[in-house]
C-alpha cells in the first residue's frame, strides 16, 4: 500500500475521534432536555464510538508500520485485533443498555421537552450517516478493516437513532411510558448484532482464512499464463492481511534445467502475479519431475487438505514420467 493511501486512513482515523465527539455531545444533551433511557442509551452507545475512533486510529497507525526484526510478516493483522476487540466492546455494551432498559421498565416516568431532544438526535443521526459512508468507501478502497468495522458499527448507531426518533416523537403522544424502556431494548438488540457481525467479519483475516475460490482460480491462471517452461505447480496457498497478500506454492521444473532458468520463470510468474495482486509476498519452491502430482492416483489421502491435492500443469509436453523412485 502507497504512503499516500495509509496517510489518508490515518486522517480519516483522527477525523473519527472528532465526529465521534460532536455527536457524543449531541446525543447526551438530547437525553438531558428529555430524561428519556432510550436516547440516554443511544448516548452510552455513542461514547463506545469514540473510544472506538481512538482505537481505530491506534490499529491504522499500527498496522502502517513495517516489518521489523520481531515482525518479519508486518503489522497488518493489528486492524483485524482491534475490529475484534471492538466487536466484544459493542456485545459489552449492548448489556450495558438492557440494564438500563430493565431500570427503566421498573421505574417508568414522563419525558420532557421530546421535541427537541428528537431534533437533536435526529441531527446526531444524519451527521453519522455521513460519516460512515465516508467509512465504509475509504475501507473498501484501502482494504482497511478497522476502517470497515467502524464504518459497519456507526451505521448501525444511525438505525438505532432512526427508531428512537419515531419512537421517542410518539411517546409524548400516545402516553405510552413503557415505550421508552422497549426502545432501549431494541437498541441495545441491535447493537448485540453488530458486536457479534464485527466478531464474526474479523476472526477469518485474523485466522489465516483462504480467499474465495473465485480469487485463488484467478491465480492459478496467471500462473498457467506465466510458467511455460515449468512442467506443474502445486500446494499453491493464500493469505490477505489487510492491503498485501501472501502466496506459497511449488514449482516443478524439468530435472536438466539450470537455477537461472528456474529463477528467471520464477521471476516472470512473481511479477505477473504482483501486477494482479498489488502488495504482495511470494515464495516459490523449486522442485524436481518425480515430486510432481498430476499422476497420483485417482483417490489422494483423504486426510490431507484440498490445497494438498490442487496442481496445474504448465508445459504438457514436459510432464514428468509416471515411474516414481
Amino acid at each position: 500500500m502507497t504512503s499516500r493511501a495509509m496517510n489518508l486512513r490515518l486522517r480519516i482515523a483522527r477525523l473519527s475521534i472528532l465526529v465521534s465527539l460532536v455527536v457524543l455531545a449531541v446525543k447526551y444533551s438530547a437525553y438531558a432536555v428529555t430524561g428519556s433511557g432510550a436516547l440516554l442509551s443511544d448516548a452510552v452507545e455513542t461514547l463506545l464510538n469514540v473510544i472506538a475512533a481512538f482505537g481505530t486510529l491506534w490499529a491504522v497507525a499500527w498496522a502502517r508500520r513495517p516489518a521489523d526484526d520481531d515482525h518479519p510478516y508486518g503489522h497488518g493483522k493489528a486492524e483485524y485485533l482491534w475490529s475484534i476487540i471492538e466487536g466484544t466492546l459493542v456485545i459489552l455494551t449492548a448489556l450495558v443498555i438492557l440494564f438500563i432498559a430493565a431500570n427503566d421498565l421498573r421505574h417508568p416516568h414522563p419525558l420532557h421537552t421530546a421535541a427537541l431532544g428528537v431534533a437533536l438526535n435526529g441531527a446526531a443521526g444524519v451527521i453519522n450517516w455521513v460519516w460512515a459512508q465516508i467509512l465504509l468507501r475509504s475501507g473498501r478502497r484501502h482494504n482497511s478493516r478497522a476502517l470497515i468495522t467502524s464504518g459497519a458499527h456507526v451505521m448501525s448507531d444511525v438505525w438505532a437513532s432512526v427508531a428512537l426518533v419515531v419512537g421517542v416523537a410518539a411517546i409524548p403522544l400516545t402516553g405510552w411510558l413503557w415505550l421508552d424502556p422497549l426502545l432501549s431494548t431494541a437498541v441495545a438488540l441491535n447493537v448485540l448484532w453488530s458486536g457479534f457481525g464485527m466478531v464474526r467479519e474479523s476472526m477469518p483475516s485474523l485466522l489465516d482464512a483462504a480467499p474465495d475460490p473465485q480469487e485463488k482460480e484467478r491465480v492459478w491462471q496467471t500462473i498457467e499464463a506465466h510458467g511455460a517452461g515449468a512442467i506443474e505447480a502445486h500446494d499453491l496457498r493464500m493469505r490477505k492481511v489487510g492491503g498485501e497478500a501472501f502466496l506459497d506454492f511449488h514449482l516443478v521444473v524439468p530435472e536438466h534445467m539450470q537455477v537461472i532458468e528456474a529463477h528467471e520463470i520464477c521471476n516472470r510468474i512473481e511479477r505477473a502475479l504482483r501486477q494482479q495482486l498489488g502488495r504482495a509476498t511470494i515464495s516459490i519452491h523449486i522442485e524436481p519431475p518425480h515430486r510432481s502430482k498430476h499422476d497420483l492416483p485417482p483417490a489422494p489421502r483423504p486426510d490431507r487438505p484440498s490445497w494438498r491435492r490442487e496442481y496445474r500443469l504448465l508445459t504438457p509436453q514436459l510432464q514428468a514420467p509416471s515411474d516414481r523412485h
